[in-house]
Protein backbone atom coordinates (compact mmCIF):
# COMPACT_ATOMS: atom_id res chain seq x y z
CA UNK A 1 0.00 0.00 0.00
CA UNK A 2 1.23 3.28 -1.10
CA UNK A 3 0.86 6.61 0.61
CA UNK A 4 -0.35 9.80 -1.38
CA UNK A 5 2.28 12.01 -2.47
CA UNK A 6 1.18 14.61 -0.54
CA UNK A 7 2.51 12.70 3.03
CA UNK A 8 6.09 13.24 1.60
CA UNK A 9 8.16 14.78 4.03
CA UNK A 10 5.85 14.45 6.29
CA UNK A 11 7.89 12.86 9.30
CA UNK A 12 10.46 15.69 8.55
CA UNK A 13 8.17 17.85 9.54
CA UNK A 14 6.80 16.18 12.65
CA UNK A 15 10.41 15.67 13.98
CA UNK A 16 11.16 19.52 13.39
CA UNK A 17 8.57 20.43 16.32
CA UNK A 18 8.98 17.66 18.29
CA UNK A 19 12.79 17.25 19.03
CA UNK A 20 13.27 20.82 19.93
CA UNK A 21 10.20 20.42 22.00
CA UNK A 22 11.75 17.18 23.76
CA UNK A 23 15.17 19.57 23.69
CA UNK A 24 13.42 21.97 26.06
CA UNK A 25 11.98 19.65 28.38
CA UNK A 26 14.99 17.53 29.11
CA UNK A 27 16.98 21.03 29.62
CA UNK A 28 13.52 22.17 31.72
CA UNK A 29 14.22 19.15 34.39
CA UNK A 30 17.93 19.57 34.60
CA UNK A 31 17.31 23.00 35.44
CA UNK A 32 14.81 22.39 38.04
CA UNK A 33 17.27 19.48 39.38
CA UNK A 34 20.00 22.37 39.45
CA UNK A 35 17.63 24.85 41.22
CA UNK A 36 16.84 21.88 44.18
CA UNK A 37 20.57 20.91 44.47
CA UNK A 38 21.42 24.74 44.61
CA UNK A 39 18.79 25.52 47.79
CA UNK A 40 20.11 22.57 49.45
CA UNK A 41 23.52 24.11 49.08
CA UNK A 42 22.48 27.33 50.68
CA UNK A 43 20.32 25.29 53.36
CA UNK A 44 23.62 23.84 54.42
CA UNK A 45 26.39 26.84 54.35
CA UNK A 46 23.48 28.41 56.50
CA UNK A 47 22.74 25.81 59.07
CA UNK A 48 26.79 25.76 59.33
CA UNK A 49 27.19 29.14 59.64
CA UNK A 50 24.38 29.36 61.99
CA UNK A 51 26.26 27.03 64.18
CA UNK A 52 29.53 28.98 64.20
CA UNK A 53 27.19 32.11 64.90
CA UNK A 54 25.32 31.14 67.87
CA UNK A 55 28.10 29.17 69.74
CA UNK A 56 29.12 30.59 73.04
CA UNK A 57 31.68 32.76 71.88
CA UNK A 58 31.10 33.08 68.39
CA UNK A 59 30.58 36.07 66.25
CA UNK A 60 28.46 37.23 63.35
CA UNK A 61 31.71 37.22 61.27
CA UNK A 62 32.65 33.55 62.40
CA UNK A 63 29.40 32.92 61.28
CA UNK A 64 29.90 34.76 57.98
CA UNK A 65 33.38 32.90 57.61
CA UNK A 66 31.95 29.40 58.13
CA UNK A 67 29.49 30.30 55.75
CA UNK A 68 31.59 30.80 52.79
CA UNK A 69 33.92 28.36 53.69
CA UNK A 70 31.06 25.77 53.36
CA UNK A 71 30.09 26.96 50.25
CA UNK A 72 33.73 26.92 48.97
CA UNK A 73 33.76 23.25 50.21
CA UNK A 74 30.69 22.35 47.91
CA UNK A 75 32.35 23.92 44.79
CA UNK A 76 30.68 27.30 43.22
CA UNK A 77 29.30 26.33 40.04
CA UNK A 78 25.44 25.62 40.83
CA UNK A 79 24.80 28.27 43.09
CA UNK A 80 26.91 31.31 42.08
CA UNK A 81 27.06 35.07 43.19
CA UNK A 82 26.46 33.76 46.75
CA UNK A 83 26.05 36.32 50.16
CA UNK A 84 26.06 35.26 53.28
CA UNK A 85 24.03 37.28 55.44
CA UNK A 86 24.11 36.97 59.54
CA UNK A 87 22.52 38.58 62.29
CA UNK A 88 23.58 37.74 65.64
CA UNK A 89 21.44 39.50 69.09
CA UNK A 90 22.27 38.63 72.48
CA UNK A 91 19.47 35.77 72.43
CA UNK A 92 19.49 35.03 68.48
CA UNK A 93 21.39 34.35 65.79
CA UNK A 94 19.71 34.27 61.60
CA UNK A 95 21.17 33.37 58.90
CA UNK A 96 20.36 34.16 54.81
CA UNK A 97 22.09 32.49 52.12
CA UNK A 98 21.55 33.58 48.87
CA UNK A 99 22.59 32.99 45.54
CA UNK A 100 21.88 32.55 41.80
CA UNK A 101 21.25 29.21 40.27
CA UNK A 102 23.69 27.65 37.09
CA UNK A 103 21.58 28.93 34.49
CA UNK A 104 20.50 25.92 31.74
CA UNK A 105 17.86 27.21 29.89
CA UNK A 106 18.77 30.68 28.32
CA UNK A 107 16.92 33.69 29.76
CA UNK A 108 15.89 32.10 33.01
CA UNK A 109 17.53 33.31 36.40
CA UNK A 110 16.41 31.33 39.19
CA UNK A 111 17.83 32.31 42.53
CA UNK A 112 18.27 29.85 45.94
CA UNK A 113 18.03 30.97 49.72
CA UNK A 114 18.25 28.84 52.92
CA UNK A 115 17.77 30.48 56.20
CA UNK A 116 18.79 29.26 60.08
CA UNK A 117 17.63 30.72 62.85
CA UNK A 118 18.21 29.80 66.49
CA UNK A 119 19.38 30.92 70.37
CA UNK A 120 22.55 32.15 71.21
CA UNK A 121 24.34 29.66 73.06
CA UNK A 122 24.84 31.34 77.00
CA UNK A 123 25.76 29.96 80.25
CA UNK A 124 22.72 30.63 82.81
CA UNK A 125 21.54 29.03 86.39
CA UNK A 126 18.89 26.77 87.11
CA UNK A 127 16.54 29.78 87.48
CA UNK A 128 17.56 31.50 84.05
CA UNK A 129 19.65 34.63 85.23
CA UNK A 130 23.06 34.81 84.52
CA UNK A 131 25.88 33.87 86.49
Amino acid sequence: MQSPRGDRGAVTAQLVVVVPLLLILALTVVQVALAWHARHIAQYAAERALAAARAKDGSATDGRAQGRRSLAQLGSRVLTSPSVTVRRTSTQATVHVKGSVMPVLPGLHLTATGTASGAVERITTPTGQRP
